[in-house]
């Protein structure tokens, strides 16, 4: 059969008509449902003419993601990370074998710094409680030698730079301290010591202009290369610190020095009170530890700080107007008489306080450049020396105490009296005296003396540890009680010892030795009723907690009767107020006063010889009522009369005066016991 021509009616290779496809949409084949047929494609719309009916064009197939080997991915990572390792291995061969010397000076400026807190030291009072020694703020001035080193400040004259601008400030030389700060080893140095608030302010001020300037200069060569501050714009001053360091002062200068003493360099009590309660009056030094940078202390890495305590304040029985007024009188007396030294005792006879300690010459304790060695102790307490007739008191108080004599017993008194292996006379020559036990003590007679106290016993050996055992009585050759530094206790010998001259001597003041404290303690127990008051400079402490407490009582022992004290201060009246005795320039007009001159033969401490002599005075008043003690002593005096009533006399009354004055202390009004210095001629 011949082709079917192409537009018939005839079906296609699939059975068909070709009017059953799409022909701009033309109907399926009837009977159909719109599903091609098992196994076969759909039907595809065929764009004809280039109409909208035409068979679209063939979409091109989906391409197939085909991943890459990874091996190349991971071999660049092992790289990196390789090379970051080697980076690695290399900075930590650099840092511990390369740079560690460099890193480890560098690594020195960062660290914590360890600043001891001085504890503020107890201030020293008199019985008012006006400050006699305190302690005010002052600075250390130190550094860190490293900081003005060339590594760390680029230029290589620092030390030099900040020693020109420190040295007008601190008084300090200019080649000392950059000596100081170019110290090697060491990170701290101490330029000045207890420099002022004032002081340091003008460094801190100075130390914030250079940093502000070094800054600015820093700011203006950021992103220049090889720029920098220039040396006149680096802070040389960097490195400088201060350490708190309280000063000791002392508000009166030179009064009650040998008392107060003075703190050394090392902050430590280097004599009197000072030394003695150095303890109480450090305290409790503290510390505080912070973390530094390039110098600096760096505030936000926290400070760790153990507080100092402060000490205790100690309140002396010292009053300071007395003791200005006996210092003013003893440095008077002895630049008059050109003597070598002198001391005031001023003491409380009904509790044994002492008002006043005086030396002559003093010093300054807070400026001992031209102090000299012997001048910064306490002679009144570390002189021993005989102490002549002031102590015939004591031979005295034996004698009536014992029952020997009264103050009436007549005495005969030869111009010389011959004892052992010499003569003893008295002051002046005389033809006999008939004189009462009272006109001896008035008179100051020796050989009176040795004849009441040979008295004592029935033989001079005897007589003489009778007298051995009231000297022991009355404090002499024993601590006074006050433990002061480098206090003597004197030098009395047992009796046994005593040589033949000795025997004779002791009850007139020569031959056995005391300080010018157990002096004053003598007469202080007469006036006591008998009763000696052991001597005390402390009042009082008051500790860091503000509580204060009184110090103890002191030891109190009797060494005669009241009826014996009693009429030792009516004999003790008649030196002062009679014309025969030898104390009448120290009369005070509306008081009665007991007093007792003494001029002694002096030991050289030099050469163990006699060489001049110790003038001195010693009494009470009132005398019916007493309550002031003064003893006066003058060493060596070289001008003018070397007799106790002329030299220390005058001091005696000017300090007494001032004294009952100031403790307000009237006259009682009562006459004065006139009692016989001359003995009435037998019948």
């Amino acid at each position: 059969m011949g082709r079917r021509p192409r537009g018939q009616g005839g079906a296609d290779r699939s059975g068909g008509s070709r009017q059953g496809r799409y022909e701009g949409g033309g109907a399926e084949r009837p009977g159909r449902t719109g599903r091609p047929a098992p196994g076969r494609r759909p039907a595809r719309a065929v764009r004809r003419g280039g109409g909208t009916g035409g068979r679209p064009p063939r979409r091109p197939r989906a391409a197939t993601l085909r991943l890459a080997s990874p091996r190349p991915r991971l071999r660049l990572v092992g790289l990196a990370l390789g090379m970051v390792m080697l980076l690695f291995v290399a900075r930590l061969l650099q840092v511990q074998a390369v740079d560690a010397d460099s890193l480890a000076d560098k690594a020195t400026v960062n660290q914590q710094i360890t600043v001891p807190l001085a504890a503020e030291r107890g201030t020293v009072t008199d019985r008012s409680g006006t400050a006699l020694a305190t302690t005010v703020d002052a600075y250390d001035i130190t550094a860190d030698p490293l900081l003005f080193t060339r590594e760390q400040t680029d230029i290589g004259d620092a030390p030099k730079r900040a020693a020109a601008l420190l040295a007008p400030i601190l008084g300090e030389p200019r080649k000392e301290l950059a000596a100081k700060l170019s110290r090697k080893k060491t990170r701290y140095v101490v330029l000045a010591k207890q420099r002022t608030p004032q002081a340091w302010r003008q460094i801190k001020d100075l130390k914030r202009t250079l940093a502000d300037k070094q800054a600015a200069a820093e700011a203006a060569s950021t992103g220049k290369k090889g720029s920098g501050p220039r040396p006149s714009e680096v802070n040389v001053l960097a490195g400088v610190y201060q350490e708190k360091h309280p000063k000791r002062v002392y508000p009166n200068s030179q009064l009650a020095a040998a008392v107060l003493g003075f703190v050394n360099s090392e902050g430590k009590g280097a004599g009197g009170i000072e030394s003695l309660l150095d303890k109480e009056l450090a305290g409790r030094n503290g510390k505080v530890t912070y973390a530094q940078s390039g110098g600096r202390q760096v505030p936000t890495a926290g400070v760790r700080e153990q507080p100092a305590q402060p000490g205790t304040d100690v309140e002396l029985t010292l009053d300071r107007d007395i003791q200005w007024s006996a210092q003013k009188a003893i440095t008077e007396q002895v630049r008059k008489s050109k003597a070598d030294r002198g001391y005031v005792i001023v003491q409380d006879t009904r509790t044994g306080q002492l008002l006043a300690m005086a030396n002559a010459p003093g010093f300054d304790p807070e400026d001992l450049t031209g102090a000299r060695g012997a001048a910064l102790s306490n002679p009144a307490l570390e002189d021993a020396y005989e102490p002549g007739s002031t102590s015939k008191l004591v031979s005295m108080a034996a004698v009536l105490e014992e029952g020997k004599a009264t103050p009436e017993t007549a005495v005969t008194i030869p111009n010389r009296l011959h004892r052992a292996d010499r003569a003893f006379a008295d002051d002046v020559d005389h033809p006999t005296w008939h004189l009462t036990l009272n006109g001896v003590l008035a008179k100051s007679s020796n050989i009176g003396t040795i004849l009441a106290t040979e008295q004592l016993a029935k033989d001079q050996s005897r007589s003489n540890r009778v007298l051995y055992r009231y000297l022991s009585r009355f404090g002499v050759g024993k601590p006074s009680g006050l433990g002061f530094p480098g206090e003597t206790q004197g030098l009395l010998a047992k009796p046994e010892d005593w040589s033949a001259s000795q025997q004779y001597t002791i009850p007139f003041g020569q031959g056995l030795s005391l300080n010018a404290v157990q002096a004053a303690s003598v007469y202080s127990t007469i006036a006591n009723g008998g009763t000696r008051i052991q001597p005390s400079l402390v009042r009082g402490t008051t500790g860091a907690d503000g509580q204060y407490t009184p110090a103890e009582e002191p030891d109190r022992k009797r060494v005669v009767s009241g009826k014996t004290a009693r009429t030792l201060a009516r004999m003790l009246e008649s030196v002062v107020d009679d014309m025969e005795g030898t104390g009448t320039t120290a009369k005070i007009p509306g008081y009665r006063v007991a007093g007792k001159t003494g001029t002694a033969n002096r030991v050289d401490p030099e050469t163990g010889s006699y060489r001049g002599y110790t003038s001195s005075f010693a009494g009470f008043a009132p005398a019916d009522k007493p309550r002031v003690t003064v003893y006066c002593a003058v060493q060596n005096p070289k001008k003018g009369s070397y007799f106790g009533s002329d030299v220390c006399g005058p001091v005696y009354k000017q300090v007494m005066k001032f004294s009952l004055k100031t403790l307000q202390i009237a006259p009682t009004g009562a006459k004065p016991a006139k009692l016989p210095v001359l003995a009435k001629p037998k019948r």
